[in-house]
């Protein structure tokens, strides 16, 4: 894919994953990582199925997991303690 196609891309999730051109697994990984970011303890066994069906093995599922939870962490963390953005991170435009 070439880089401009691959930005237009990755804006779209950016802007709503749901919409966005996503093959199921892909879609699967997005369902995913949001109810883990949103609703941790909703999570339940039909989540960790949805991602063997669309073809994760169970060390895919597990670092899908590591990956979403630290970047939780890092980022409540960062909230907490009002850590500056370095100056190329755009701020989040829900806190304008």
């Amino acid at each position: 894919m070439p880089p401009e196609q691959r930005d237009a891309w990755l804006a779209s999730i950016e802007r709503d994953w749901r919409a966005a051109a996503l093959v199921e697994r892909e879609r699967a990984l997005c369902e995913f990582a949001e109810r883990l970011t949103l609703a941790p303890a909703s999570m339940r066994e039909a989540d960790v199925l949805a991602l063997r069906a669309a073809g994760l093995d169970d060390r895919a599922i597990h670092d899908l997991a590591q990956v979403v939870a630290y970047f939780n962490y890092i980022n409540r963390i960062a909230d907490a303690l009002h850590v500056e953005l370095e100056p190329e991170m755009p701020p989040d435009p829900r806190e304008a």
